[in-house]
């Protein structure tokens, strides 16, 4: 084995172990998980050697941008193999309009805000301004249920289901929303010359592409699988749905059509087929999806350098602030007419941590080559860190204060329509 390779092998095996025994110390002293993880990569110094003139780092740009993208679908699938449809049927119309217009909607008034800055600032060239603004916007409009049930285990099985079911849907169908904005963005940013018909043309495409193959290779996937009954056993079922998710995603991206979006949609139809062993399934993809999550923060804590975060602290705090008054708008607005009581509306917006999505993002961003991708990565990474700082600390103590507790008996609840 080459002495190179064996190094790497070491330095992030040890890190990954590292990053899973603080996620575990975490869980015990209620703490984010991700939050030290997102630490342990910052302070890890990415610089190796210099070469001439040549800096040897241990994680390049390109190579944390493909580990994030490989993440996020592994991240996208077991969120949709993970919704139920049964069990979020009664809230399945107040988490869709939040995760489809108010995901819109949030984008948008963000991107109003952040123009408005930029013009403040002197920035007189809209064209310029505008795509980066909607990509900060879309960037921190969609939300992680994972950091949110991570941080609310003390309160395991005594909050309303309902509740956590709309919290956990909204996040499913709110992440596709976000990346297909966010690639939007990146193609206005790189689109001189191209017409906004062809913009919009090759959006649509992905967008569609990802939906069709998705929902086809998923049912395929299923009938494979159900069909042959030595794939669905427990030891074959997790290699075999990880493998034909590879080809998925990979064969997406070939065709031109958006792979996140075909493998949340393949999760989907996975996790709601009544021929496969959705326990079984579920648990193999957990833990892929839980390595990817950490990979994801530890790549992005290595490659950020901590004084550009540091840097991007003051303009991230605006931008935290804006997005939780944006929040609080179109939660009330959108669970106005529901059975949710107000102070379960308080508790949704709380509940709005981001998490891998933004960062993932913003590392697409800097390795696109646009102007204003390099700026991106230290802003997601503080926004994320104050969510982790007050959203996250104030959890649980804000659900005992508004009185949305239950007693153990008392947690499974009629889900509202």
């Amino acid at each position: 084995m080459d002495n190179g390779l064996s190094l790497y092998l070491v330095a992030f095996g040890g890190l990954l172990l590292v990053a899973v025994l603080l996620d575990d110390l975490a869980a015990r002293v209620r703490v984010p998980g991700i939050l030290m993880v997102l630490l342990l990569g910052l302070l890890i110094d990415n610089h190796v050697d210099v070469v001439g003139t040549k800096q040897i780092t241990l994680l390049n740009l390109d190579q944390a941008q493909q580990i994030t993208e490989a993440a996020l679908v592994l991240v996208l699938f077991f969120g949709g193999l993970t919704t139920n449809w049964q069990s979020v049927r009664g809230v399945i119309k107040p988490a869709g309009r939040l995760a489809t217009i108010g995901v819109l909607m949030t984008a948008a008034l963000i991107t109003l805000v952040a123009l408005g800055l930029g013009l403040a600032q002197g920035e007189r060239s809209m064209a310029a301004l505008l795509p980066k603004c909607l990509f900060v916007g879309a960037m921190v409009a969609s939300t992680d249920a994972s950091a949110v049930l991570a941080l609310l285990r003390p309160l395991q099985g005594r909050l309303p289901k309902p509740l956590i079911d709309l919290i956990e849907c909204e996040s499913g169908f709110n992440d596709p929303m976000a990346v297909v904005l966010a690639g939007l963005a990146l193609a206005l940013a790189g689109g001189s010359g191209m017409e906004a018909g062809s913009l919009v043309t090759d959006l649509v495409r992905q967008f569609l592409l990802g939906i069709l193959i998705g929902f086809f290779g998923g049912s395929l996937t299923v009938q494979l699988l159900g069909t042959r009954m030595g794939l669905n056993q427990s030891a074959m079922l997790p290699v075999v749905s990880l493998a034909l998710l590879m080809v998925l995603s990979g064969g997406t991206s070939l065709l031109g059509g958006s792979p996140l979006l075909a493998a949340y949609v393949a999760g989907l139809v996975l996790g709601n087929s009544k021929n496969l062993d959705q326990d079984r399934l579920a648990e193999a993809h957990s833990s892929y999806a839980k390595m990817a999550e950490l990979l994801l923060f530890l790549c992005m804590g290595l490659v950020v350098n901590p004084q550009d975060v540091v840097h991007s602290a003051a303009l991230a705090l605006l931008l935290f602030l804006v997005m939780q008054l944006v929040r609080l708008l179109m939660v009330h607005l959108f669970l106005w007419r529901t059975p949710f009581s107000a102070g379960e509306r308080i508790f949704v917006c709380w509940a709005g941590l981001r998490g891998a999505v933004p960062i993932a993002m913003a590392i697409t961003a800097w390795s696109s080559g646009v102007s204003w991708g390099a700026s991106m990565p230290p802003i997601a990474l503080a926004v994320v860190l104050y969510g982790l700082f007050i959203q996250g600390f104030a959890l649980v103590p804000l659900a005992r204060k508004l009185n949305l507790t239950l007693p153990d008996d008392a947690s499974e609840m009629s889900i509202p329509s």
